[in-house]
């Protein structure tokens, strides 16, 4: 079957392959408090209480669950199990944040 990818390859009979996995919040601790540091440093602030730390991190959090969510989408529609660049980049279109530089 030529135009399908790898989906027409399976043997008859098989099960397709289910992606299982859980990803972590970032309560455990996929972002540090030095991150949210050095991304405030970055933004020109001097000081940073420890409730913003919180804010920021769920902030994070909810904002790369979106993007990953649909960037998952958007490379299911298209028959695949790897996220590419362009997948990213229309999902942070679709959140009202343009990326330019990679493609078209």
């Amino acid at each position: 079957m030529a135009g399908r990818g790898k989906a027409g390859k399976a043997a008859k009979g098989s099960a397709k392959k289910q992606l299982t996995g859980r990803a972590k919040s970032v309560s455990e601790g996929t972002v540090t408090n030095g991150a949210v540091r050095r991304l405030a440093r970055r933004g020109g602030v001097k000081r940073i209480s420890l409730a913003t730390h919180q804010h920021v991190k769920t902030y994070i959090d909810d904002f790369l669950e979106r993007v990953v969510r649909d960037s998952l989408t958007f490379a299911e529609h298209s028959r695949r199990v790897t996220i590419s660049a362009m997948d990213v980049v229309y999902a942070l279109k679709k959140n009202g944040r343009v990326l330019y530089g990679y493609g078209s």
